[in-house]
């Protein structure tokens, strides 16, 4: 990565260093595929890299963007039984076709503008540019901090922009009924809103701990008319029932993923509709200082904000792209959802990437105080930007995302979701480290009206209530 663009004040921050990663079992819909006797292997020797290997770099920044077929390097595929193969064939073919439909992507336009209400502001957060002006003594002009205000959107996040855009293709692909998995409900909300718009029947599978954790997102699902299913256990439980149905359910359901995870294309349809984050990014930073962000941060569970943010700038190497993961109650404790920093390459929901898991390749329970970063695993491209070092991965606790939701509530006046509070909490350790000047734009993935409950009961102070 270039460092002519980016000037570093003192010591560069420390990542976790890699670990010898080893392959693990597969998983496939959440059962091992020891299970799926005639699975298909995308990532057969005649069709892609081997899982000890990163190939080698013709085209740079094509190689960045993956080989077009769903693959980024070793990571992700079609880990899938043969029953599930015609239809994502058919559903790659549609997404094709409408990407570069006129019709398909002018109606598209049309909702996100006057439905979803985009373009979101790029917000300069002067006070909280200001906060560390103030606290780190050797910052001068100190860099300035802009807000991607995805919390703006309908439904409250970044997720309606998918949402809405694959319940069209749902409706082109004769699907009638459409399921869904969420963990905080975001995406659950989104995809309910989503249904309704267009007059097609909505089932939200969901963790019993998070139904308990988001009681205003289930209700406002059941108030747009879905029906919402408790599942035992967390997200990764309820993606894996979501799959279940679907399956059984084929050619009248449509599963409409809100992540960047499981079988291709499933990983591509999520970014690519998020893109629309990094695009406008581009063309609003072009319009507020004449040029590029020098960093940008964005929290990772499975990744969709931050490939929504990032997938724009993967070519622009003066742009520092920065995940942030859940480290939890600590790295130490057990109880995290850092699966970047701790995690071992293994296939999970259909495709492979990092994953927390144990020796014996069990996935392991995922830990955060932001419920939509409580996933198991990564998607693919996320994988390989750790991989391939085009992107860096830290880490922030709960504590420290509940006292950066917090500050930005108080300077700011925004109250962020917890998972978008993990970007904010590392610009402690981000700021100090830039040079005067420097234009960072965290991605402030969700409003957090939906986690005032949980802020209450992890005893928010006084003085903020």
């Amino acid at each position: 990565m270039s460092s002519s663009k980016i000037q570093v004040r003192g010591q560069p921050l420390l990542r976790v260093p890699a670990r010898n990663h080893r392959m693990t079992h597969l998983v496939v819909c959440g059962v091992s595929t020891k299970r799926h006797h005639r699975e298909i292997n995308a990532l057969s020797s005649n069709s892609g890299p081997s899982l000890d290997s990163v190939p080698t770099r013709t085209d740079k920044r094509q190689f960045l963007r993956g080989d077009g077929n769903g693959k980024f390097g070793r990571f992700g595929g079609k880990f899938v039984p043969e029953t599930l193969m015609s239809r994502l064939i058919e559903l790659e073919d549609e997404f094709n076709f409408v990407r570069c439909d006129h019709e398909f992507q002018e109606e598209l336009t049309t909702a996100l503008r006057d439905y979803v209400g985009r373009e979101t502001p790029l917000y300069f957060a002067e006070r909280l540019t200001e906060h560390y002006k103030n606290i780190v003594p050797t910052i001068e002009g100190g860099p300035e901090i802009y807000l991607k205000r995805e919390d703006l959107s309908h439904c409250g996040s970044h997720k309606i922009n998918n949402a809405l855009a694959q319940a069209m293709i749902s409706r082109r692909l004769g699907c009638s009924r459409v399921v869904a998995a969420t963990g905080a409900g975001q995406h659950g909300v989104a995809t309910a809103a989503a249904c309704a718009k267009l007059s097609l029947e909505c089932t939200v599978f969901m963790g019993a701990a998070d139904i308990e954790k988001q009681s205003f997102n289930v209700l406002s699902m059941k108030l747009l008319g879905a029906q919402v299913i408790s599942v035992e256990g967390t997200f990764k439980d309820a993606s894996s029932e979501a799959i279940r149905n679907w399956v059984e359910n084929l050619y009248t359901t449509y599963y409409l993923s809100g992540t960047v995870v499981g079988p291709h294309p499933c990983p591509i349809i999520v970014r690519e509709f998020q893109s629309v984050i990094g695009k406008e990014t581009r063309r609003q930073a072009k319009q507020l200082w004449g040029g590029k962000p020098d960093v940008l941060v964005a929290c990772v569970g499975s990744g969709s904000n931050a490939l929504g943010l990032f997938h724009e700038f993967v070519g622009d190497e003066d742009v520092r792209l920065v995940g942030v993961e859940a480290a939890g109650l600590g790295l130490d404790s057990g109880k995290h959802s850092a699966t970047l920093a701790l995690g071992d390459v293994g296939v999970y929901h259909g495709s492979m990437s990092y994953l927390l898991q144990d020796g014996q390749g069990q996935i392991l329970k995922p830990h955060s105080v932001g419920v939509g970063l409580e996933y198991p695993g990564v998607g693919p491209e996320i994988s390989f930007m750790k991989e391939t070092g085009r992107a860096e991965f830290y880490t922030a606790t709960d504590e420290e995302a509940i006292q950066a939701c917090m500050r930005l509530s108080r300077l700011e006046g925004i109250i962020p979701a917890l998972e978008a509070s993990h970007a904010l909490a590392f610009l402690d350790k981000l700021v100090p480290t830039l040079r005067d000047g420097a234009k960072v734009v965290v991605n402030c993935s969700g409003r957090g009206d939906k986690d005032l409950d949980t802020l209450i009961q992890r005893g928010m102070p006084s003085s903020f209530c």
